[in-house]
């Protein structure tokens, strides 16, 4: 059969070979379209569409609909999105592979040849969320934590041993190689991809990827469309699905000018992530256009790139122009790559340059470089910036305010409070805002050698003066990528870290997604004890309550060198910019500005020490594990075989006693809230990754099952196993459920008994009651990773709708992946305007007579006092194939279905 739009197709030649390419500019020469001024990120959107038109869920139609975008357009239709690849990280990885393993067990029950259940797209997973900073401040840190985490993971790692095997398009980078994303932008992304065609001859194409990580958005940068979605998702893209988005809006934000002496790509970063989401940029493309982009290195827009998630942006797209080149020569990509990038791109209008006219926006928003300043953002939340020179009143403002997003509601009288202890024979002091955790973590800035080599010029600056760190700060250095410690090594610059303490302890992300270890244990007493409000300073991208630490409830982002500068100060209750850091041996004040590198030293090292052979000889073996991943048992069988004793993997319920044909809709009906939550919770709140409390529901199951608390690992780590999950949903510490407003973590109140108990305790008895459970919240619900687990626990639980004001885009997803019923609030309405309590009976009324996109039902909530509540809520399922899901209880049961139905010779359709 002919290709749809045969005469779009062309030949590319290059020195290196031929390519089939599909031809942009086919659309103005049809008739069709002018495309010549869309978004870049647009048409590499429209080019999939083009190229893939008549593959299943791909129309012809979807491509002209596109090629038609309207900036302004008042109605955006779904369009199908079929990426080249997927990337993957361990902590979501796990469990998008124990789905898979259980859907071929599921199959073979079902009659059906498990083989069929087969990834046929590529993707790679990346080892990097589990090692944990156990120790630190010591020159064997790295290899100590790199002992400790085989010794936790050994089950799990051999797990991913056998799906490497069992699935072929599947490859594994072992622990100890980098971050997800700083792999991804250094060495796997390809810019423009070259397949060979079923004819042998070699189709050219740009590269797409969806990521099971949020952060997937720093890629980005290099002119590379994609972003972060639940594991649910990616393994439907895996399994050969579209993934259907709504048309996105595209917001262009001009940059002009230059960075100024001083500023660090950190501080822009957080600038932009201020101005996108007070601008509002939820389910939207951005794209950075504008003559500023000449002045920013690849890894200064892939800083910006990679927080999206925190600017809540679907990407921060960068197109590719003359920098993109640069870097993948530095990053030692092969030149015939580089040569398929640069004429594919220019061939095909996807290559800007100075001369380029600027595309049509839905929006736009620009920023002169030259006004950004040092700032952090915090306390806990990323798009809270602060100006550096205002970072100590700001601070003190937090710690008395009122409980909350912005507050930590100390008393006037307990300001002061001071906690002497002793650290080995050490005298020292801890206070409201004492920084027990300083952390040079996360991709974000770990990938730019502009904030690396500055802390290093920085820390070396110090130790020249005779600074120290405090002894109550855990200080870690956790590299994105191996190449980061040797250009540092070379440079003469990873001494003056390891002799402030800032030894390396990993390649992971370490404290960031929550792998902080433990404190001190004088440091966890003395906070614990005297209830001390504490800090973290990080150059992480997150720092929700309870994320670094259950302990550390106050935490900035910052740049890599102010994260040693408030390390040294050991207290974020300091005016940096005109109060001392620090005093020499002589007593004299050093000030930040004594010890701040200027840029030209910042420059002058990266060009002598970063090169292209340290990129060539790091990632030579990149796929290739060391000797406690080669001692991992290999299992080769096609079906995984399970083990009931197994703590970590479990197969899980989702495809057990599962029907062929498709369950017809109903209402919801005598439903109860099993929490009650405000604005802003985030898949943290609802399924936390970071340390699992003995006292929590999490806890006590695995005391039971002889697992030691020092065993426990972390949530993120036990993802493979449902009874874990389930126990640690809605299990953060800090979480705050209105229906039990004198209780943080855990805590519900059962209906109709009014019984106080856990969130899992009061699931179990609501379904033995045959009770369905809804849960209501506030704005922005679900902001934050993308965590499948924080949908599949609630599923599990027995969540059968969640009713909020306002949904972030991958959580929302995540429901409707799972079956859930994603539910807002018609504007003006919300659970404190319509005087909702929680203690009613819910009835949802209208999913029998059929659901359409963001169609209407009607909730009655009825009180204890038989007064009933009345309210329209609007449906998010945001497209056809979104109510195609909910009908089958979720993607991963769609595709399923379809795939037994159609190895069974039956029809597809029910």
């Amino acid at each position: 059969m002919s290709h749809p739009f045969q005469e779009a197709q062309d030949v590319l030649r290059t020195s290196h070979g031929e390519y089939r390419i599909y031809r942009l500019d086919y659309f103005e020469k049809a008739g069709i379209a002018s495309v010549d001024r869309l978004p870049f990120s647009i048409k590499v959107l429209l080019e999939g569409l083009l190229r893939l038109a008549g593959e299943p869920g791909i129309t012809s139609e979807d491509a002209i609909r596109l090629a038609r975008w309207e900036p302004q357009a008042k109605e955006r239709p779904s369009t199908p999105y079929r990426p080249a690849r997927v990337v993957m990280q361990d902590f979501t990885g796990v469990p998008a592979l124990v789905d898979f393993a259980a859907m071929r067990s599921a199959m073979q029950r079902l009659g059906g040849d498990p083989n069929r259940v087969n990834p046929l797209i590529p993707a790679d997973l990346i080892i990097d969320h589990s090692i944990q900073v156990d120790f630190f401040a010591l020159p064997d840190a790295l290899r100590r934590n790199i002992e400790m985490e085989y010794r936790r993971n050994k089950e799990r790692y051999a797990f991913l041993k056998w799906g490497q095997n069992a699935f072929e398009t599947l490859r594994v980078v072992p622990p100890g190689k980098g971050i997800i994303h700083q792999v991804n932008i250094e060495y796997l992304a390809q810019v423009v991809m070259a397949q060979k065609a079923e004819d042998g001859t070699w189709v050219a194409f740009p590269d797409t990827l969806v990521g099971t990580d949020s952060h997937t958005t720093m890629v980005n940068s290099l002119g590379v469309l994609g972003w972060g979605v639940g594991g649910i998702e990616a393994e439907a893209a895996m399994l050969g699905q579209p993934i259907f988005i709504l048309t996105p809006d595209v917001i262009g934000f001009k940059l002009y000018g230059e960075l100024p002496e001083g500023a660090t790509a950190t501080d822009l970063v957080l600038t932009v992530t201020q101005m996108l989401r007070e601008k509002g940029v939820v389910g939207k493309f951005v794209e950075f256009y504008g003559p500023g982009l000449a002045s920013l290195s690849l890894p200064d827009r892939a800083t910006i790139a990679n927080m999206a998630p925190e600017y809540g942006a679907t990407m921060g797209f960068f197109p590719v122009d003359e920098e993109t080149l640069r870097y993948l020569r530095l990053t030692g990509r092969p030149e015939e790559l580089i040569e398929r990038v640069e004429r594919y791109t220019k061939e095909q209008g996807l290559f800007r340059t100075a001369d380029t006219p600027d595309p049509v926006f839905t929006d736009t928003l620009e920023l002169d470089l030259s006004t950004v300043e040092p700032v952090i953002a915090g306390p806990k939340r990323p798009q809270d910036r602060i100006y550096l020179r205002a970072a100590k009143p700001a601070w003190k403002k937090a710690l008395t305010g009122p409980k909350g997003l912005h507050g930590f509601g100390v008393a006037q009288e307990e300001v002061d409070k001071a906690v002497d202890i002793d650290i080995q024979g050490q005298k020292v002091t801890l206070r409201h805002g004492s920084v027990v955790i300083a952390a040079i973590t996360s991709c974000t800035n770990t990938s730019n050698p502009s904030v690396m080599v500055g802390a290093g010029l920085l820390a070396k600056k110090a130790v020249e003066k005779g600074l120290r760190v405090p002894p109550y700060v855990k200080t870690s250095l956790a590299p994105g990528s191996r190449v980061v410690t040797e250009y540092l090594r070379q440079s003469g610059l990873l001494e003056p870290l390891a002799a402030l303490n800032f030894h390396v302890v990993g390649y992971g992300c370490t404290t960031c997604i929550g792998n902080s270890g433990p404190l001190l244990p004088e440091v966890s007493r003395a906070v614990a004890e005297h209830n001390l409000v504490v800090a973290a300073v990080s150059s992480g991208n997150r720092n929700f309550e309870g994320r670094v630490h259950p302990l550390v409830r106050a935490h900035y982002l910052m740049s890599p060198p102010l994260v040693i500068a408030y390390a040294l100060a050991g207290t974020v209750d300091i005016d940096l910019v005109n109060e001392p850091l620090g005093y020499d041996p002589q007593g004299n004040p050093v000030y930040l500005r004594d010890i701040w590198p200027s840029a030209r030293e910042i420059q002058e090292t990266i060009a002598r020490y970063v090169s292209p052979d340290l990129f060539k000889e790091k990632y030579a073996d990149i796929f290739k594990g060391d000797e406690f991943w080669d001692e991992l048992p290999y299992l080769t069988s096609p079906l995984y075989p399970w083990d009931a004793n197994s703590t970590y993997i479990q197969e899980p319920p989702f495809f057990q006693d599962f029907p062929l044909e498709t369950p017809p809709l109903e209402d919801i009906r005598g439903a109860r809230v099993l929490v009650l939550l405000g604005d802003s919770v985030t898949t943290d709140h609802i399924s936390p990754a970071g340390s699992i409390p003995p006292e929590s529901p999490a806890g006590q199951y695995l005391m039971s099952r002889g697992v030691s608390p020092r065993e426990f690992n972390t949530y993120g780590s036990r993802r493979g196993n449902h009874e874990v999950m389930m126990r640690g949903t809605f299990a953060n510490v800090r979480l705050r459920n209105r229906l039990v407003p004198d209780k943080e973590g855990w805590w519900t109140r059962h209906f109709p008994s009014g019984e106080v108990m856990s969130i899992y305790d009061a699931a179990m008895r609501y379904r033995e009651e045959g009770v369905p459970l809804i849960v209501l919240a506030g704005k922005e619900y679900g902001t934050g990773s993308s965590r499948d687990w924080a949908a599949k626990g609630p599923a599990l639980l027995g969540v059968r709708a969640v009713i909020a004001e306002s949904f972030e885009r991958i959580h929302r997803a995540n429901l409707v992946g799972m079956g859930i019923l994603p539910l807002q609030f018609k504007e003006g309405d919300s659970v404190e305007r319509l005087g909702l309590t929680g203690e009613e009976v819910y009835h949802i009324e209208g999913i029998a007579r059929g659901l359409k996109p963001f169609g209407e039902l009607t909730v009655r909530a009825v009180r204890p006092d038989g007064a009933e509540i009345a309210f329209p809520v609007l449906v998010r399922l945001d497209t056809p194939v979104e109510v195609t899901y909910y009908q089958n209880r979720g993607i991963l049961h769609t595709v399923l279905r379809r795939m037994a139905r159609e190895a069974l010779g039956m029809s597809v359709e029910a």
